[in-house]
């Protein structure tokens, strides 16, 4: 399936959230910005609690506890706040660690829309996408949040991972593809997924 460039794909999304003869357009371009900074909040608590569980980590076992912290917490915490918020929550990154995050054809044109606008200039963290969605008879809200490398992100995510943390690495993620980030790269995105139907 061919991709439309993502002003196309997001114009086709905007004539999708308000038609011409919606009778509110404003009720839902406010339902739309609620929405955003319920989406926003969520990543943001998501963000929080991933921080923390990785600074408890390297602070009583250093890097490899971090490792197993991403491995093993990383997935129970994120489920644990879509049970919270009745969103759909998850990362994904163009470069991944963790097959089983690879964006979804949507994900993919925010994520390389991301890149672009931080090659441009634009910091990392600033950057964040909210679209309505059509997906067969329904409609989603969608929202994305990118990621930017923090400075301790670069002993695992960084261009020169000591050797027995690499090694580590490749045992629990064999196909990683999540390394050679500097401080304040664009690392991936959180999104986030909410039925409106």
């Amino acid at each position: 399936m061919k991709r439309l460039p993502l002003l196309l794909l997001l114009a086709a999304v905007s004539a999708n959230a308000v038609g011409p003869d919606d009778p509110a357009p404003a009720a839902a371009g406010t339902q739309q910005a609620d929405l955003e900074r319920e989406a926003a909040a969520i990543a943001e608590q998501l963000g929080q609690r991933l921080r923390a569980e990785l600074q408890s980590a390297m602070n009583t076992g250093g890097p490899m506890a971090a490792i197993d912290v991403c491995h093993q917490r990383a997935l129970p915490v994120t489920a644990e706040l879509a049970a919270q918020t009745g969103w759909q929550v998850g990362r994904t990154a163009l470069r991944l660690r963790n097959p089983g995050n690879a964006p979804d054809a949507w994900e993919r044109a925010v994520l390389e829309d991301f890149e672009r606008r931080h090659a441009a200039g634009a910091e990392a963290a600033t950057l964040s996408a909210a679209s309505v969605v059509q997906e067969g008879n329904s409609r989603r809200f969608r929202y994305m949040k990118a990621i930017g490398t923090a400075q301790p992100c670069t002993l695992c995510h960084g261009a020169a991972i000591q050797p027995a943390l690499a090694e580590a690495i490749r045992a629990r993620y064999p196909a990683d593809e999540a390394t050679g980030f500097a401080p304040g790269a664009l690392r991936g995105a959180f999104s986030l997924t909410k039925p409106l139907d």
